[in-house]
């Protein structure tokens, strides 16, 4: 009998997973997807050209908020959960309602829905939204750039505009963020891989995307999003994972979080330098408790402002990285390190000057208090974005997006911005665990083999006269 599935997602993991698993398989039919955490991505259809031959009218994408009413309008058997991020209780509260309705939930893990790559593979995931993936990567990149390898990566999906033009997409040049017509989101992680001189790829078919990318790759960068574990695998692996001790206890709390650290052979405790010696700690011990082969590394990630002096003494507006507030729920970012450190002399509360879509992402998480999200899933949350800027009555911004914000929006008042890299701390470091990669230690330079000493010159005997 053919199963009637529905899958829960939030434009990523679902994709995925219907496409290696459901999208030709004759025994199922994916009967709906819904959409949480990322806004404007309901309401929508994964388009026939997509979908295959199996579904010529697509598949219709609605809010999550329907889950019970599509379950029995559809007489589904089997509901999918795909998406990360998510506390274990919130997690078993879905398969509770799921299972009282009647239907089987269901958690798919590696082996039916990761791609095989034919080139060597390092993988950079997290245990939540916000640990600091990006400057991992980065630090990656660059390791196995140094041993003349062509290194590509390939992103984490964020398809949140036309995904049939959206199947696969090549980053490898400023213009080609406006080519694809990108949000702030999707800038803040493909940007930083071109001003390297890299190449990134990113969309919806990831069997489609590494083949394109295996073409030009000598290793391929699986760059991961939010907690999730990575779409691919390889015979030649690294699996790097990164932790916070900011939220000790979440790397063995969220789903699939804890699944990374369970599979790690690196794992990477981040800001030890802004965290507390306790945390610090109980995050170690919890990961040498599930995986006590794992490779640890201790890193640091320290700020870099361009303005320091827009801060001191100041009363500042300090913009963070929108999902990292959002559903990553920190309580704050490298923007309020930043502020605290050099002196600000206080935040700025944004909610009562907010506007628009800015207004409502402060009412759907309203715990983010006297920070502004920097929400870009749209033209009109850019609008609403500036407005809300520039209508907070402060003496200066202080940005702490993976970008430069003044790029893409206009700030009318002095505004400062915040870098932060990987800095990691004692030995090994990412480029020693990375040294031990087969493919690097074919790329090592070759040592010049000694010269041969010339030979010492012989004097030729002369014949004795007889």
């Amino acid at each position: 009998m053919k199963r009637n599935v529905l899958i829960m997602g939030a434009a990523g993991r679902d994709f995925h997973n219907f496409n290696v698993f459901f999208r030709d398989n004759k025994d199922y039919d994916v009967v709906a997807f819904t959409a949480t955490q990322i806004p404007g991505i309901d309401d929508k259809k994964y388009p026939a050209a997509l979908a295959g031959k199996l579904y010529p009218n697509g598949i219709e994408i609605k809010p999550e908020s329907e889950l019970k009413a599509l379950i029995e309008k559809h007489n589904v058997d089997l509901v999918v959960l795909a998406y990360s991020d998510l506390l274990y209780e919130d997690v078993m509260h879905k398969a509770s309602l799921v299972n009282a309705i009647g239907a089987d939930f269901m958690l798919m893990g590696a082996n039916n829905t990761t791609i095989k790559t034919t080139k060597p593979l390092v993988t950079v995931c997290a245990t939540r939204t916000g640990c600091g993936k990006s400057q991992t990567t980065r630090t990656v990149v660059k390791a196995l750039k140094e041993r003349g390898l062509k290194v590509v990566s390939i992103r984490h999906p964020m398809p949140y505009g036309d995904l049939v033009k959206q199947k696969v997409q090549r980053f490898a040049e400023i213009a080609d963020l406006k080519k694809h017509k990108c949000t702030i989101e999707e800038m803040e992680e493909y940007e930083p891989h071109i001003m390297m001189g890299s190449v990134i790829y990113s969309g919806v078919d990831y069997e489609a995307i590494v083949r394109e990318a295996e073409k030009e790759a000598d290793v391929i960068i699986w760059d991961g999003g939010n907690n999730d574990i990575p779409f691919y695998c390889s015979d030649e692996m690294v699996r790097i994972v990164v932790v916070d001790p900011h939220r000790p206890g979440d790397e063995i709390g969220y789903y699939p979080g804890e699944t990374n650290v369970l599979m790690a052979d690196v794992v990477v405790i981040n800001k030890i330098d802004s965290a507390d010696l306790d945390d610090i700690n109980e995050v170690r011990e919890n990961v040498r408790e599930i995986n006590p082969t794992a490779i640890i590394i201790d890193a640091a990630s320290p700020l870099f402002v361009d303005h320091p002096e827009m801060i001191l003494g100041k009363n500042v507006l300090v913009v963070e990285d929108g999902p990292t507030l959002t559903h990553g729920n920190m309580p704050f970012g490298a923007g309020t390190v930043a502020a605290v450190k050099y002196g600000c002399a206080d935040f700025v509360d944004p909610r009562p000057w907010a506007v628009g879509e800015m207004k409502e992402t402060f009412e759907k998480y309203p715990d983010i208090g006297t920070l502004l999200p920097a929400m870009g899933y749209s033209a009109q949350q850019i609008k609403d974005l500036e407005k809300t800027i520039n209508a907070v009555e402060c003496d200066s911004v202080v940005i702490a997006t993976p970008i430069d914000l003044r790029r893409i929006v206009k700030i009318t008042k002095p505004a400062c911005q915040v870098e932060y890299e990987l800095q990691e701390i004692g030995v090994p470091t990412i480029k020693d665990v990375l040294a031990n990669f087969a493919i690097a230690k074919k790329a090592a330079p070759k040592k010049a083999a000694p010269k041969k000493a010339a030979p010492k010159a012989t004097k030729k005997a002369t014949p004795k006269k007889k």
